[in-house]
Parts: structure tokens; sequence; C-alpha cells
């Protein structure tokens, strides 16, 4: 197995323990890791506030939602922000109250909206004109309301998850008076409206862009405080912040990282009187360096290759359904052989078994004597792995291993079983 650098912060399991969770819970495996996932929470708490001691850390659930991954954030002291329903329900199950969860959506459901406020929801991020007016319909309950901004900030990263430019789904624009407008609507119906929020983009290896976001929230901030009389008491500057996916990923340090949005933000609001609270809503960063995935070696094949001359084929049993976001984004991991480190390497592609070209991870090192039954694992994979699984090809979800503090390790998600993954089907009479 591949001796960490130094200065490399992801988890890894040791040949011992992935052997051992491989035979109690068969691969493909998600394997998270308690301390580091706690230690990560503590040290970006800890970066925030040393900045800005009036500030406030909520765990994106959508980079992971498992359970137990929100049980942990929150008594870590996080709040939870929920993009859905079944993100709120899962924050429920893990014995969090609605209060210390924020609801997200770009298109909200009346039945959304309405279970959210039911349970007590603490925060909803308002999105478009008409859920204001839901809301106001609805009643707003216990909840505080905030309002998504599009600033109009192009972020460096992949066009999929680039989200605070001008042309973009989510909040209401800035440059055009959308949000000038959703703000004057709020304070006119008397809604609780208690400040703005933006998010422009994940993966974020260049903090340039979410410096950007975080500066202009604060400007209209200001503006609408000097135009309005409205004293904004909270913003969000979302989350963003990328991981060390390959050894190449080198995201900002945190403490340097909320130092930078905290002067952004505090000089844009300089002079102005506004005291408020400042918040972030990480995910990626806090959750994917703290998982691996587990596979078994299937088949090692060679075949010519116009590009390469010869290529070969690592085989593992999983592929995108267990992680589709090469196939989704171009993503690359860093991949490791269990066992042994082997002297002779050679640059394969390790392809997963579903009926596609499944070409998980192209280009990687691994020893040349790699062979059916070697245990491969993935680094930072703790983010966007299990929460975006899927059953293609009627492949069951993979299990999930928690290794706890004292070394002990236990399930936190069963792998799906055949019966779970037909329950949903009927057949209607005459068909069979």
């Amino acid at each position: 197995m591949t001796t960490a650098p130094t200065n490399d912060t992801r988890f890894r399991v040791s040949e011992s323990v992935a052997r051992d969770l491989a035979t109690a819970y068969g691969t493909p495996l998600y394997v998270l890791d308690e301390a580091t996932f706690r230690g990560r929470i503590r040290a970006y708490r800890e970066a925030f506030e040393a900045s800005y001691p009036k500030s406030e850390l909520t765990y994106a659930a959508k980079a992971n939602s498992t359970v137990a991954l929100l049980a942990i954030a929150a008594a870590e002291g996080c709040g939870i922000d929920v993009a859905s329903e079944g993100e709120l329900r899962a924050a429920l199950g893990a014995g969090i109250p609605a209060a210390r969860c924020h609801l997200h959506g770009n298109n909200k459901s009346f039945e959304e909206l309405s279970f959210a406020i039911e349970q007590g929801i603490g925060m909803i991020v308002v999105d478009h004109f008409g859920e204001i007016e839901t809301i106001q319909g609805i009643g707003t309950g216990s909840a505080k309301l905030a309002l998504r901004l599009a600033p109009g900030v192009d972020p460096v990263t992949h066009a999929k998850i680039s989200t605070g430019q001008a042309d973009t789904k989510f909040g209401f624009n800035i440059a055009d008076g959308s949000a000038e407008r959703a703000t004057l609507r709020c304070l006119e119906l008397g809604l609780p409206l208690v400040g703005f929020h933006c998010h422009v983009g994940s993966q974020l290896l260049d903090p340039e862009a979410q410096r950007s976001g975080g500066e202009l929230i604060a400007r209209f901030a200001v503006d609408m405080l000097r135009r309005h009389g409205f004293a904004a008491e909270y913003l969000n500057v979302g989350g963003g912040l990328g991981a060390s996916y390959t050894d190449a990923d080198r995201p900002m340090n945190v403490r340097d990282y909320c130092r930078l949005i905290v002067e952004a933000v505090t000089g844009s609001l300089a002079g102005s009187g506004l005291d408020p609270v400042l918040a972030q809503e990480p995910g990626r960063s806090l959750v994917a360096e703290t998982g691996v995935t587990l596979y078994t070696v299937g088949l090692v094949k060679t075949v010519p290759s116009k590009s390469a001359g010869r290529r070969t084929y690592v085989c593992v049993d999983g592929g995108l359904s267990d992680n589709p976001r090469p196939a989704l984004y171009g993503a690359r991991y860093d991949v490791e052989r269990i066992g042994p480190a082997a002297g002779d390497e050679m640059v394969v592609t390790v392809s997963g078994k579903h009926c596609e070209t499944d070409k998980l991870f192209e280009d990687v090192r691994l020893p040349r004597d790699v062979a059916t039954g070697d245990l491969l694992q993935v680094l930072c994979t703790g983010a966007y792995n299990a929460s975006m699984a899927s059953n293609y090809n009627r492949f069951p979800r993979p299990a999930a291993a928690l290794i706890r503090l004292d070394g002990s390790h236990c399930l936190v998600q069963r792998r799906d079983t055949w019966a779970e993954m037909l329950a949903r089907e009927i057949l209607p009479e005459g068909l069979a």
C-alpha cells in the first residue's frame, strides 16, 4: 500500500483493517472515519471563529446524508443544511431538531415547505418570488428567512457544480434588481427576513470566487440598509472549499481560507453599522477526505489501444452506480492497492462492471502484479458517492462502515437487499 506523504490529510485504511472490513461487510464498501470527520469539523470551526467570533457553521447534508454522519456533525456543533424533505427527514432521524436545520432548494414544493414549517425548521433559504408568496400563504411558524442571491460570480470549477453566476437557476439576481425586489416584498408582507445567502460553486481550489461572492452579498446588505432601512442580521457565504481528490489538488488551508472570506465580508461592511452572524455551510471539505471506498479486483485484462498502444483494464466489483462522479464530471481520484507496495508499477484504467464504458479511474498507477482478488482503496470518497449512488443495472448500493474513535467498526448503512430493490415494482395482472 502507498505510504501517505507527511502533508497528506486524507484518511486511509491499513491493510489489516481493510481485510477485516472486507471480510465482515463485503465489497464495494464505503468506509468512514469518525475521528477524521470530527477533527475536520473542529478545525474548520476553530479557524472560522478565530477570524470572526460571531460565526456559524452548518454541514451541507447533500455531500453525505448518512444519518450517523449527521448525528456526528450536530454533536460537533454544526447546524444542518438540507436540500429536500428527504434530507430533513434524515436529520430528524438522527435526533436533530428541525430548528437546527436550514431548508434549501430552487424549486421547493408546497408539501416540502409545509412539512418543514410544521416540524419547526429553523431557516428557509428562499429562492424565487413564487416561494415568497407560498410561504406567506402557509405561514412561517418559527422559521426565519434568508434570500438566496445570485451575485454574478463565475468560479473556476466544473460547469456542472458552478452556481453563483448570473445565468443560474438558483436565487435572486443582484444585477437585474430581482434581489432588491425580493427584499422589499418580504418586508411588505411582514415576513421574518433576517439576511442573505449565496453559494458560488463547489470544489473551489481558487478561493477568489468565494471571496468575491462574500464581498458582493455584504455590499448588497449595506445597500438594503441605506436604501430601505433593512438591517441584515445574517449573511451566509455558502460552502465550496475543495478537497484533495488527487495529489495534484491543493485546496487552501482552512485557516487562510476563512480569514480571506471574513476580510472580504467585513471590508464591505465597514462603516455601515451592520454586525451580522456570518455563516458558512461546508460539506465536501468536511467529509470527502473522511472516507474511502474498498473494491475487490475481478478481471485484469490488457488490450490493444490506438492512443496508448496497449491498455490494461483492472475491473472491480463496483462502478458508476456507487461513484458516478467520474462519468458526470470527469472527476479523478487516487487509487491504491491494499497490501505490500510493489516496486514496479504500470498505468492502468480501473473500470467498473456496469453495461457501460464505466471507466471509473483512468490513467492511475498500480503495481504491475495487481491481480484477481486484490483489494483497492479509492481515497477521498466520503462526499457525493453514497449520496449519489443508484441501483443502475440493478446493482445493490454498497454498505457503509464507520471506524469509531476506539478503532472498532460498525455498519452505518447496510447493503441493499434484492427484496428491497424489487419492492417498488408492480406487475399488472395478465402480464406474466
